[in-house]
């Protein structure tokens, strides 16, 4: 992945207390620059996540999160993270993700998480909606 294939980047630097023993960014803590970005990536689109699930009682859930560690990121560095919504189901959404040193062009982290839209008394998936799907295909594109 290349840092051009996104149209929203979040930047981070990189904290004491996110590294291990080896300097290296703690595993862990790449799940929360994930998600942060896509709460920010919401966000630059003028979508209240939270508000929306409180007034409909649905909301997304997490169900499947990967990642691939292709260098490491150190403490200190100025990162930036890539989101982007690759493909939209019936139910489910599918965020590529990527951290990138601010202003590079290569992919040190990739990964992938998938949200499933769950109307939140039954846990079970309902169809994302048409203001959803339209609001993202404002910026993205391809789908």
């Amino acid at each position: 992945m290349s840092r051009d294939q996104f149209w929203f980047l979040h930047p981070f630097r990189v904290r004491y207390s996110e590294i291990d023993g080896q300097g290296v960014v703690f595993n862990a803590h790449y799940l929360t620059y994930f998600d942060t970005s896509i709460t920010e990536y919401f966000r630059a689109l003028g979508f209240d996540q939270f508000a929306d699930a409180k007034a409909t009682g649905i909301d997304f859930h997490v169900i499947k999160s990967v990642i691939e560690y292709k260098a490491p990121v150190l403490f200190d560095q100025e990162i930036e993270v890539g989101a982007r919504v690759a493909r939209i189901g019936n139910s489910s959404l599918v965020f590529e993700l990527a951290i990138f040193l601010r202003g590079g062009d290569d992919a040190l982290v990739t990964g992938e998480i998938i949200w499933v839209y769950t109307d939140q008394k039954s846990h079970r998936p309902v169809p994302i909606t048409k203001p959803i799907r339209d609001l993202i295909a404002t910026r993205e594109q391809r789908l």
